[in-house]
């Protein structure tokens, strides 16, 4: 059957960059038009990737290609163009709606800034570079769109740059990103040079990867399989904030609350899980690529969940939840679950969406995003407090919500594959229904949770990621209940829509609806249905609920008593392992001290020699000028002397005058 849609993917990102254009060329003009032209464009943009999906679901499942030329060397040939696939077409829709979403609730979150027109251009740019990202027919492409996407994360955490802590976390990101890019751009050199033709396509790798025998006509070992795996990896763990490269993400949160959700929602974190499933071919013919993948999603998810246990700052909890859930896509990844780490991608990004536009309406009201200095102020906030508790009920894998069946799919893959990999997944569980509980309870009900004492500590201090306006304020207000309202309807709206997803979503794969696999993969459908993943899933997330309102409820007991107990384990995951400290100690202050070195060295050595150079040159220059002065008499009486001495030589040696 005929592509309808598909034909016209190629406009789905063109108008945000159009947004970009209108808005860059015309700031000033399209100051109060800013926030319509990014909800229209992107709104339209959204349709259309709904069109484009609703028909691959129903009738054309063929992967649509259109290449054209860009640069030729020789024999070599590069070309640009779009691919669409089931993969990429679901992820359109992940990402334009999203943005919608972000955009809408930007107009009244941005309402009072200055430089908004300068935000919705940002977000064009950023929205246009991941979806460009996702339609890439090929690995060069896909590179620079990535790159791109990166450029854009960095422009929009430091938006406000006049704050030092968003310029900081800014370059953070930038700087982290590009270590793993570096892994990337290796994997694609080493493809370039291996590859049939030179050819970076995403269908030739598949064809090439098919088998060990395909493999070895192009000089491609299994050793050398697992070395290009690995790299592509080193790019999705920069990229989706794995361990140990996540420390630029939480402190991602100096951007404005819509970016955070953005960026730790549908977008640029996403970007790495996509990465490793649009090169699955790769992955899957090693192994020990695989359980690398595995163990580091793992790793990261149980690693991070431990350090949103102990993190006051509302929007860093979330932050550590996203590097926590990315962990678990990686681990569903790792394991050849191609599906589940996609499903769970796909409902991740709705209520976390919801989780973070949420956290920025409460932020928007109380002025500050410490949750003991909100101490349950967002009660009176009824649409916001429900529906960031559908999120939250969501995120901590309660049923029948979204993120129950997602997590339910990753952890029925570890129970038949990987024993010890369901035991850090259903720890990691437990935890997150533990701090989204703490989260919500603290926010929201109110809770005795901290102590005179403690509280003129915090209020002393600035709360991390605090803005100037209107998200934080390093002051801690202390207003009365009628003046906590709910944000305008703007604002609220995003909220309602995300809520509705974070319930629906999960029913798309479900034990009696495995349809989802065959599109998605291709292949028919396993049985996934485990009764005691599930049973144990929804036992241990009601039970981290449970502690945690016994701890933060209306009633609960104090957070000092039990920290001061535990306080050593307490302070090494508030002060999240040390390691940001770490890597202070053993890269930043050796990296300091080498380039004070090559300082010295290139002052005093390289520029000393150069100096002393130009300086014999000028001297030497200054004694002939003491000579060649330009009087006849100077010169009479210098040639006198030559004739004087050379008569007085020739004497001395004998010689005699002939």
């Amino acid at each position: 059957m005929e592509s309808v849609y598909a034909q016209y993917v190629w406009a789905v990102p063109i108008f945000p960059l159009l947004t970009f254009l209108l808005l860059t060329l015309a700031r000033s003009a399209a100051k109060g038009a800013a926030a319509f032209v990014g909800v229209g464009s992107s709104l339209i943009a959204c349709v259309l990737s709904i069109l484009i999906l609703l028909e691959r679901l129903t009738a054309n499942t063929d992967v649509y290609t259109v290449n054209f030329d860009w640069l030729s060397f020789g024999a070599v040939q590069f070309e640009l163009g779009y691919e669409l696939t089931n993969l990429n077409a679901l992820m359109l829709v992940i990402v334009t709606v999203v943005s919608t979403l972000v955009n809408l609730y930007a107009k009244g979150y941005m309402a009072d800034d200055e430089r908004q027109s300068v935000f919705f251009a940002y977000i064009g740019l950023f929205t246009f570079s991941m979806l460009g990202l996702v339609l890439s027919p090929n690995l060069l492409q896909l590179y620079i769109f990535w790159e791109l996407v990166g450029v854009c994360s960095f422009l929009l955490i430091g938006f406000w740059y006049e704050r030092s802590s968003a310029r900081a976390a800014a370059k953070k990101a930038f700087i982290m990103t590009r270590i793993g890019d570096v892994g990337l751009l290796i994997a694609i050199l080493i493809l370039f040079w291996h590859m049939p033709n030179h050819a970076l396509d995403f269908q030739t790798i598949a064809q090439v990867f098919a088998s060990a025998d395909t493999m070895s006509q192009y000089g491609i070992s299994a050793g050398l399989a697992t070395w290009i795996a690995s790299l592509i990896f080193l790019g999705a763990i920069g990229k989706s904030g794995q361990f140990p490269l996540h420390t630029w993400l939480p402190d991602a949160m100096e951007g404005p609350t819509p970016i955070s959700a953005l960026i730790h929602a549908a977008t640029m974190v996403a970007a790495g899980v996509y990465l490793v499933a649009r090169a699955f071919d790769i992955f899957q013919v090693s192994q020990t690529a695989l359980l690398i993948v595995a163990s580091v999603g793992g790793f990261t998810a149980i690693f991070a969940a431990t350090i949103a246990i102990a993190q006051r700052d509302m929007k860093r909890i979330l932050a550590y939840s996203t590097v926590s859930q990315l962990g678990y896509m990686m681990l569903a990844l790792g394991l050849g679950a191609v599906t589940a780490g996609i499903f769970h991608l796909f409902t991740h990004a709705f209520f976390k969406a919801l989780l973070f536009l949420g956290a920025g309406s409460v932020i928007h009201a109380v002025h500050t995003q410490n949750i003991f200095q909100i101490d349950g102020r967002g009660h009176n906030m009824k649409i916001t407090a429900w529906t960031f508790a559908i999120g939250a009920l969501a995120l901590s894998g309660v049923p029948p919500l979204s993120g129950f069946w997602s997590k339910d799919a990753i952890l029925s893959v570890a129970w038949e594959s990987n024993k010890l990999l369901f035991v850090v997944g259903i720890i990691t569980a437990f935890l997150t229904a533990f701090y989204m509980s703490r989260l919500f309870f603290m926010a929201f009900t109110g809770a005795s949770a901290l102590s005179t004492s403690e509280t003129a500590v915090e209020a002393s201090g600035a709360a991390d990621g605090a803005r100037r306006k209107p998200d934080a304020s390093s002051i801690v207000h202390k207003e009365t209940e009628s003046t906590i309202h709910e944000s305008p309807a703007v604002m609220t709206i995003p909220l309602i829509v995300l809520a509705i997803l974070a319930v629906v979503a999960g029913f798309v794969y479900t034990p009696i609806n495995s349809g989802f696999e065959t599109w998605l993969t291709g292949e028919a459908a396993g049985d996934h249905t485990n009764w005691i993943v599930i049973i144990l899933s929804t036992i241990v997330a009601l039970s981290g609920i449970g502690l945690g309102y016994v701890v933060y409820g209306p009633n609960g007991v104090r957070e000092d008593r039990w920290s001061s107990v535990l306080k050593p384990l307490y302070h090494l995951i508030e002060r999240k392992y040390y390691v940001d400290e770490l890597y202070t100690l053993f890269f930043v202050y050796p990296l300091k001290v080498l380039g004070k070195v090559l300082y010295v060295f290139d002052r005093y050595i390289i520029d000393g020699v150069v100096r002393c150079t130009a300086s014999c040159t000028v001297q030497f220059g200054k004694l002939f000028t003491r000579v060649q002065n330009g009087q006849l008499q100077s010169y009479g009486l210098l040639s006198l002397y030559g004739f004087s001495a050379l008569l007085l030589l020739l004497l001395l040696l004998g010689k005699g005058l002939w």
